[in-house]
C-alpha cells in the first residue's frame, strides 16, 4: 500500500507545455465511488490498464492499492462505468527536482487543466513554478471522481 499525497491546482498560461519532459493518453472511468472510497480503471495509451482502489476522504492524503488488468478486460468494464468515462492527456513536467503531472482534458471537460504535485513535504509557494495558479486540493469538484460524477464542471482554465 502507497499514501498517496497530492496537491492540485488550475494552471496559469501556456509556458508549461515547452517543459514537457513526457505525454500518456489516459481513458478512465469509476466502477464504484463512494464518500471515501473509490474503485477506478485506468487505460494509459491504449497499452495498459491498472485497477486502482483509494481509500480516504478528499484531501492531501489517502491510501491507494494498484494492479494491472489485462487490457481487454478494462476496454470491456467500460460498459459498466458509472458516470462519464474522462478523456485527458498527462503531461510530465519538472520543476525544482519535483514533477508535475500537468492533466489537460477532452470530451466533456475540455479546456479544464489541472497540475498535480505529489511529494511528501509541504512544497513552500515560493518554489512553484510560475505557471501554477490557483491551489484547489480541498476542493471536491477538481477530483477526477467528481469529474466524472458531477453534471457541476468546474471552471475551465486554459
Amino acid at each position: 500500500m502507497a499514501k498517496e499525497i497530492e496537491r492540485k491546482f488550475l494552471v496559469n498560461g501556456q509556458e508549461w507545455r515547452s517543459l514537457v519532459e513526457d505525454r500518456i493518453r489516459i481513458r478512465q472511468f469509476y466502477l464504484a465511488s463512494n464518500e471515501g472510497r473509490s474503485v477506478r480503471l485506468r487505460i494509459s495509451d491504449g497499452a495498459v490498464a491498472t485497477l486502482t482502489l483509494k481509500f480516504g476522504l478528499r484531501g492531501r492524503e489517502r491510501d491507494e492499492f494498484e494492479y494491472q488488468v489485462p487490457l481487454a478486460e478494462a476496454e470491456e468494464m467500460m460498459e459498466f462505468a458509472i458516470g462519464r468515462v474522462i478523456e485527458k492527456t498527462r503531461h510530465h513536467v519538472s520543476h525544482r527536482g519535483r514533477l508535475y503531472e500537468i492533466d489537460v482534458f477532452g470530451g466533456e471537460l475540455r479546456g479544464l487543466i489541472i497540475a498535480e504535485l505529489e511529494t511528501p513535504e509541504d512544497v513552500p509557494a515560493s518554489e512553484l513554478p510560475a505557471w501554477i495558479g490557483r491551489e484547489v486540493t480541498s476542493d471536491p469538484r477538481y477530483y477526477n471522481a467528481s469529474l466524472a460524477h458531477s453534471d457541476d464542471v468546474p471552471e475551465a482554465v486554459a
